[in-house]
């Protein structure tokens, strides 16, 4: 227990303005009766908006029983500290932090409540970055492997198919040994460029909008009766340095997975954002196109939240496994990167691009 007087000093008030950290004080009742400046920004909000909330309003915890933990520590006079506990600025953007709860009394005055919120966000998002660039390792080690395997047998087949074509006098018959025989050279260069990705990349200028609209439409195609698509775009985004192609078959790998989670009833919705001064791995970029790709289906199932990005692991019956696996090595090739957050009704890939190289 720490005791300070209830009214709080010049002093006092300096130091809790002073502090990195949000900190917010409740009276008895649980109601706020002071922020400081750190808090403000947290939330987004200013002070006046805020005070006299009640405390249910402002902190939901992990267990969701706000008032009977907050009360607890009142009658008890033990601090307490939450860990990586959901908060939500005033735009309803989640943000996550470590609670510690200090409950304040002096002499025979009321004990108040002294909550101190330490955001997290960035420690939790750079472990989970690292993890994710470690699955990738694992991933690109695999398909390289399955694009050697591939290699031979496309062969033989596009050698036989050339066999039977020659053998063949009626011409219809012949246009179904070219198309084994195209698909075969396309199927060959898209292993070659899987094999060795970096030395097969064609970049050029490309608007993600363009590419952005072309996966919607074949999603439309591929998915005539639902679900439906919605689209969110920042029109200040530049034209950027990438291949085209890559980038069409990385958000086609994400809106087919959300398509398949939302059903023909459901929701899909492209949003394209500018995020500036922001680290993706351990480089900071000045700028980076933030594009989601979200749907309103069942989310991915726990047991496999932190594993999707891995070839072969799939939440859908007769799933390959293998498009988020492809989608994150595309767009790691792009020295980018794919986070998801998923619940129950709502699933959100992030693709994460550097716009650094842009044209006018």
């Amino acid at each position: 227990m720490i005791e300070l007087s209830v009214k709080k000093s010049d002093f006092e008030r300096t130091v809790l303005d002073h502090m990195n950290t949000a900190a917010l004080l409740f009276d008895n009742a649980l109601s706020l009766l002071y922020l400081n400046p750190a808090a403000e920004m947290l939330f987004e909000v200013s002070a006046r908006h805020m005070l006299g909330q009640h405390a249910s309003q402002i902190l939901p915890c992990p267990d969701a029983d706000v008032e009977g933990r907050l009360r607890a520590a009142l009658a008890s006079r033990h601090p307490f500290t939450e860990r990586e506990v959901n908060v939500f600025a005033s735009d309803g953007r989640m943000k996550t932090v470590n609670c510690t709860i200090l409950p304040l009394h002096y002499f025979s005055a009321e004990v108040q409540l002294l909550v101190e919120l330490t955001q997290v966000d960035r420690q939790l998002r750079i472990t989970r970055e690292e993890q994710l660039l470690s699955q990738h390792q694992a991933t690109r080690t695999m398909i390289s492997g399955l694009a050697h395997e591939i290699k031979n047998p496309l062969g033989g087949l596009r050698g036989a198919a050339q066999l039977l074509e020659r053998e063949l006098a009626d011409p219809e018959l012949r246009d179904y040994t070219r198309i084994i025989i195209d698909e075969a050279d396309r199927l060959q260069d898209l292993v070659d460029r899987m094999a060795v990705p970096n030395r097969s990349r064609r970049c050029g200028p490309v608007n993600v909008h363009n590419v952005l609209e072309h996966v919607r439409g074949l999603i439309s195609a591929e998915y005539p009766l639902g679900p439906s698509v919605s689209r969110d775009y920042d029109p200040s985004i530049p034209i950027f340095e990438a291949d085209q192609d890559q980038l069409i078959q990385a958000f086609l790998n994400l809106a087919r997975n959300a398509a398949a989670a939302a059903g023909t009833a459901g929701h899909i919705e492209f949003k394209t954002r500018v995020q500036r001064q922001f680290t993706i791995g351990h480089c900071r970029h000045r700028l980076v196109l933030k594009a989601q790709v979200q749907d309103n289906g069942a989310g991915v199932p726990d047991e496999i939240k932190d594993q999707i990005f891995f070839p072969m692991v799939s939440g859908r019956q007769g799933g390959s496994g293998l498009g988020l696996a492809i989608a994150q090595d595309l767009i790691h090739q792009h020295d980018g990167l794919i986070e998801c957050q998923s619940r129950p009704g709502e699933t959100i890939f992030y693709v994460y691009l550097p716009l650094e190289k842009v044209h006018d």
